[in-house]
């Protein structure tokens, strides 16, 4: 495969964890990437001995701006995207009657709003090649919520819904998507990444008080591992018929089969409640 075959992969937030872990193994794999961080000097030593082939930018994702300048610069050095992870995303730990507005607001313009603005900015290059693969981080938070990260929760629900919506729009045009949804794993996710309410309710002390006690002091403890995980994502992207949901860890697995049972559950035993609520058939 010549250089100008070798697919393209942008990936946001690789300054640790997935990301960097992604763009590591994509590079192992002879592709070429565009590693993307807030700070290049987190990317320092990142692909260093395949520098013909990783493009590092600086990149905000809360800036619209930097994303056009960011897939401007990558679209010019290597001719085009084909894949692109939204993996740049934060944390926050708290009650929801705890929260600090303005944090929750600033982790949806990460965690929705840029992966979102990212996701527009690249169709308009894989509609005209009609080819191309859009890899949004979600997590098992996407799937069901939890006491102390309820706003966490909210942004990872409308990374679903939006990917989802996504995958319908863009599936006749021969372009993919994958949400990831992972559980624990050794990432900076619930270190320095994520914030915490300063307000603590006595009240929330069993639920989301201890949550947040488990989160802080299980960081860096998690069962999960980053580079396993990015071997994962690229072996379901590169699948004949990649998944729409990938689930990764065997929290997240068996967190998952429990969110579809306790669904079920809710729809079989309410379905006559269900239907009396359309017009009666004539």
């Amino acid at each position: 495969m010549n250089d100008e075959n070798k697919p393209v992969w942008f990936v946001t937030g690789c300054s640790t964890g997935f990301g960097r872990e992604i763009v590591r193994h994509v590079l192992d794999r002879g592709y070429r990437a565009v590693a993307t961080s807030r700070n290049l000097k987190d990317m320092e030593n990142l692909g260093n001995d395949t520098a013909d082939r990783v493009c590092r930018l600086k990149l905000d994702v809360t800036y619209p701006d930097e994303i056009a300048a960011a897939v401007a610069v990558a679209e010019e050095r290597f001719g085009r995207i084909d894949v692109l992870v939204n993996n740049a995303g934060v944390g926050y730990f708290g009650a929801i009657e705890e929260s600090d507005q303005s944090d929750v607001r600033r982790m949806f313009e990460v965690n929705f709003w840029g992966l979102a603005n990212m996701s527009r900015a690249v169709l308009p290059g894989m509609r005209r090649r009609r080819a191309g693969h859009i890899v949004n981080l979600s997590s098992i938070g996407g799937v069901r919520g939890g006491p102390a990260v309820g706003y966490y929760n909210a942004t990872k629900f409308a990374v679903e819904g939006f990917s989802e919506a996504l995958a319908a729009e863009v599936m006749p045009l021969g372009l993919k998507v994958t949400l990831v949804e992972p559980s624990g794993f050794r990432t900076d996710w619930a270190g320095r990444s994520a914030r915490e309410a300063d307000t603590w309710i006595d009240d929330y002390a069993p639920t989301a008080g201890a949550r947040r006690l488990q989160l802080r002091n299980g960081s860096g403890k998690q069962p999960g591992d980053p580079a396993r995980a990015a071997s994962a994502i690229l072996a379901a992207v590169e699948a004949p018929e990649p998944p729409l949901h990938l689930l990764l860890g065997n929290f997240a697995l068996e967190a998952g089969r429990r969110k579809v049972e306790a669904l079920a559950r809710d729809f079989e035993a309410w379905a006559s409640l269900s239907e009396s609520a359309d017009y009666p058939e004539l």
